[in-house]
């Protein structure tokens, strides 16, 4: 779904990641990689598939759009250095476009092993009229684009059904991002006058809006 802000265009995809149009920039949030490693450690059982599917759907989405640059939106890692360190090392040999870095309260690794991989990391990114940053923020001439809630929308159906998803959640002067990775969780969101929730499944990006 393609979307205007501040006469800027952004391609929402379904993978949670959104595509600046104008500035060639691919946005990614909470990502948490490393997560099901630290899951799986301490006995839970979640497949290790999964951890691959992270990296399946980095590589897809980066390959759709050719960015010239993709931007992390914070909690890029999930915690400490773990096995998913070398799996990302090995993606990012494939990626041409620059990495940046917007960091999150769980981006604990030194910044100075993302630099000797060519990341650069920045607490926030002011570019166009826009605020890059992990925590939601309201600034005064900015626009904001986060992440670090998670949010989701809860559809409810005639027959007392209801599904939950994650989503794009859009407030006057902000839009914040899903969580791209697996096993994140969604923080659901409450529609107020004027605000847009922009629910995503596995093939399309709904818009929800009151």
């Amino acid at each position: 779904m393609e979307i205007e802000l501040e006469n800027q265009h952004f391609e929402l995809h379904p993978s949670g990641a959104a595509f600046w149009e104008e500035q060639e920039i691919l946005i990614i949030s909470d990502v948490h990689l490393g997560k099901i490693s630290h899951f799986r450690k301490f006995g839970s059982p979640v497949p290790y598939k999964a951890i691959n599917a992270n990296f399946i759907r980095l590589s897809e989405v980066v390959g759709k759009f050719r960015p010239k640059t993709v931007c992390f939106l914070g909690d890029l890692f999930h915690s400490n250095l773990n096995n998913e360190w070398k799996l990302f090392e090995n993606w990012l040999s494939f990626v041409e476009a620059d990495v940046v870095l917007v960091a999150g309260n769980h981006d604990i690794i030194s910044p100075l092993k993302y630099e000797k991989l060519g990341l650069k990391i920045h607490s926030e990114w002011q570019l166009n009229g826009f605020l890059l940053t992990h925590h939601p923020e309201q600034r005064e001439f900015f626009f904001n684009i986060c992440g670090h809630i998670h949010p989701g929308y809860r559809l409810n159906g005639k027959a007392r059904q209801s599904l939950k998803l994650p989503c794009f959640f859009r407030r006057k002067d902000q839009l914040i991002f899903p969580a791209f990775g697996e096993f994140t969780g969604n923080y659901m969101m409450e529609l107020n006058e004027g605000e847009a929730a922009y629910a995503i499944t596995q093939k399309e990006v709904i818009l929800i809006s009151k």
